[in-house]
Parts: structure tokens; sequence; C-alpha cells
């Protein structure tokens, strides 16, 4: 029995029918683009969240969680947006979207057990949606683009996080040894090689371990001045601007134009670096990777000390290119290097940090890994 199974039964008293497995995700390049109808590149990561779980009839959900204290025993009639808080806002929210978009739901037992640190950045709760839509769905689950999309209108609507769909479709379409070329606006998806250990390369993340200051209300802010921005250039979102410069000089100066600024570079970022990925050249897509961090702390400003501390240690120290990753105001910085640069990389932001007087960083090698799927 495994220990997800484990746990299921000492919480519920009976055995579940099932457990699955969903990866957290690394963003490669392609920040803020999502929900803007752009493109993306992301990776799954080897770290995971599982879930056991057994479907029930009496219309009742229970949600339990090896990392929390709180528990949450309601009836699925009782999930409306809004309703639920903290970590079981996003299982719940999975239910509640399933059930909205007319597919059979009679209540669930589910027990989560996660690898994914929380709050830095890897997308830890589109994970936790996921596995929930496929524990739901049981013998029967949606499309992966489906189960994508509900995904993306649990977060959106049950919990509130305006986020894109980037997350979801990553953690959902990732294949092993792949990153994962995606237009956001059709789901329409590209699996590009990603053999690093074959190219003597690493990708080095480290978890900053910086809280998300402002994230919520910054983050809204941001994807509202990007709405805003498109309708006065006359297009759908800024993913169809035609002619960046005219579009920019079209906008005042100040923070709009340099939120624009950064949409449009970034999805030109995206382009190159998995032209580059298709070629095999592979060291290229360090210098977008410096151009991204730059961009985001210049123009999005969604960098913080601690970011920005751990990407300028990481390039002092050799990497071929380094940015924060994720949807900032904290979290992970990843890195591409050569491999044997990896420890001289890890020892400069460690020392960075200690001089900087921030916490001890958390640091991992990230290897493209497959998407969520049932193990058991």
């Amino acid at each position: 029995m495994t220990r997800e199974a484990a746990g299921f039964e000492r919480a519920f008293g009976y055995p579940p029918t099932g457990v699955w497995r969903a990866p957290g995700r690394i963003n490669l390049i392609g920040e803020h683009t999502d929900y803007n109808d752009g493109f993306v590149l992301p990776l799954a990561l080897s770290r995971s969240l599982t879930a056991a779980a057994a479907p029930r009839t009496d219309g009742r959900v229970r949600l339990r969680s090896r990392q929390a204290d709180e528990v949450l025993d309601t009836g699925l009639d009782r999930l409306v947006p809004g309703s639920v808080r903290g970590w079981a806002a996003y299982p719940a929210g999975a239910l509640w979207a399933m059930a909205d978009a007319g597919r059979p739901v009679g209540g669930l037992d589910l027990y989560v057990d996660s690898a994914i640190p929380p709050g830095a950045g890897l997308s830890s709760s589109a994970a936790l949606v996921c596995a929930t839509l496929l524990a739901a769905a049981g013998d029967d689950p949606p499309a992966p683009e489906e189960t994508a999309r509900l995904a993306r209108r649990a977060e959106n609507v049950f919990v509130g996080v305006p986020c894109g769909v980037m997350d979801q479709a990553a953690v959902m379409l990732a294949r092993e040894g792949h990153a994962l070329f995606l237009d956001t606006r059709t789901l329409e998806a590209e699996h590009v090689p990603l053999d690093l250990p074959a190219l003597g390369l690493s990708l080095l993340v480290v978890d900053t371990r910086a809280p998300h200051r402002l994230v919520n209300g910054a983050y809204a802010e941001r994807r509202r001045t990007c709405e805003e921005a498109a309708r006065a250039l006359g297009v759908s979102a800024l993913r169809d601007v035609a002619d960046p410069a005219a579009a920019l000089a079209a906008l005042p100066e100040g923070a709009v134009r340099r939120r624009v600024r950064h949409v449009l570079t970034e999805n030109a970022r995206v382009l190159e670096a998995a032209a580059l990925l298709r070629r095999g050249d592979v060291r290229a897509v360090g210098p977008l990777l410096t151009a991204s961090h730059a961009s985001l702390r210049d123009d999005y400003e969604v960098s913080v000390a601690e970011t920005d501390t751990a990407a300028a240690a990481l390039l002092d120290a050799g990497a071929l290119g380094a940015r924060i990753t994720g949807g900032g105001f904290g979290g992970c910085v990843i890195a591409l290097a050569d491999a044997d640069r990896t420890d001289d990389c890890a020892r400069a932001v460690r020392s960075a940090f200690r001089l900087g007087g921030f916490p001890p960083p958390a640091l991992f090698e990230a290897a493209p890994s497959a998407g969520a799927s049932r193990l058991a």
C-alpha cells in the first residue's frame, strides 16, 4: 500500500479506489503572457502531488491533506465561489467546476500529499486542482485540455485567482524530457526536446523562500492594465499586436507602456527560445532568460530583492542565464548552467543570501518530467 493510500485509509476508515499524481512546473520562459493569449514554454517537475480518493454517491465532500491541519467536510451543494478558504478551496473548486460544467459528481473523499513547496511559484495549486479533477472523474477523465480549462475555471471563479491557463496546461500536457511550447489561446501544444544531461547542462532552481508580497492585488492590477491596453490598441489581446513599436508609441509613457513592452518582448523571447530548442541550441537560450528577468524586474516590476540577488549571484558564478520564474513578487529563480558549474552557482547563491541577510534558499535541479497520471 502506498503512503497516500495508507493516509487515506487512516483518514476515512476504508481504502481508496485510486491514486493520482500531478506534478509541479517550472516555466522556462514566457511570464505573464498566458492571460494575454500569448506563448509560454514550461516543463513539469519530478516533484509532485499525489491524491488518493474514492467517489461518493451521497453528495458529501471530505478533504484532507498531510500538509495541513484544516479539513473540509461539507455537502457538494454548498460549494459556491468564495465559500471555502485555504488549501481546501482548490479541490473544492475543482468539484464545483466539474458540476458546473455538467459532469457527474456524486461527492468525494480525498487525501492529498504534496512534495511541491507551497508558495514557491511551482504551481502546487494547479497540481492540486488537476489531481482532484482526475480523481473525481475516475475511469472517465476529461481530455487533458478540457481538464486544464476546468482547472483554470476553478481557480479563476471559485478561488478568485485571476491566473492564465499555463500552469494547468503544463500539469496536464507535459512530457518527460521535453519542454511544452504552448499557445495559450488555442492550447495547441508542441513537445520540444530538452535533454539537459545529454548536453552537459543543468537547470538549477532556487527557491528563495521570499513570501509573495502583495501578490493578489498586484497580480490582478497587472492583468487589468494589459486588458485595458489591449482595448486601447484595438486588439482582443496583446498577443494580437502586429507592430510592437507602433503600439508602444501609441501608449503614454509610464507603467502601462512598460507593462505592454514586457508582454510583447516576452512573447518574442518565447518564440525565439522554442526555435533554439528545436535546433538543439539550448545554450543560446541562456541570454533570453537573463533578458526576461530584466524585463520582469524593470518593466513588469514583479521581482523582489531576494530574486534579484539570486539571479545576479547565479550569473556572476557563470550561469548561462537566470531569471525569476512564476508570477513573481517572491518565489523561485531558475538558472541554465553547464553541469560542472552547478555547484559553483549554488555556493554563490547561498553566499549572496548570507551577505544579504536573507534566510537560506532551497536549491534543486529540475528535470523535464511527465504530466499528471493515474498511479493506482
